[in-house]
């Protein structure tokens, strides 16, 4: 009765089946899958707009109390302005994975921030002049 209200076609289904099964196997061609692309002469994604300057304000208020006003820190902490972006993302990545064994509360504020938030931060620091 399921199949007169839906009929399924079997052998496409057992077909991405076998494809999901063996893309298990190769993880970078699974998250190619799910991502729509084949990795094979696809264009680079652009960079996603960053939020606006009122958001980022907000999402970057936790940075500059320790790095200070627009990242430009006047203590021993580390400047994070004009930083490259991909070393300000690796580090925060690298804190996320709890990777940086000299961090002190970078791990735990970190945690807060999901994968395009951390993306967005380093491109606005290092944006900064």
């Amino acid at each position: 009765m399921l199949e007169a209200l839906c009929p399924v076609d079997r052998a496409r289904w057992k077909g991405l089946a076998m494809h999901l099964l063996s893309s298990l196997r190769d993880p970078l061609a699974l998250l190619l899958a799910l991502q729509g692309s084949t990795g094979v002469g696809a264009p680079p994604m652009p960079p996603a707009p960053l939020p606006s300057a009122a958001s980022m304000s907000v999402l970057a208020a936790s940075c500059m109390s320790c790095h200070g006003p627009d990242g430009k820190s006047s203590t021993a902490i580390p400047s994070i302005a004009g930083q490259p972006e991909s070393r300000l993302l690796a580090r925060l990545q690298a804190f996320k994975a709890d990777a940086v064994p000299e961090a002190t509360i970078m791990t735990r504020l970190i945690k807060g921030y999901d994968e395009a938030q951390m993306r967005a931060l380093a491109r606005w620091f290092a944006e900064v002049k």
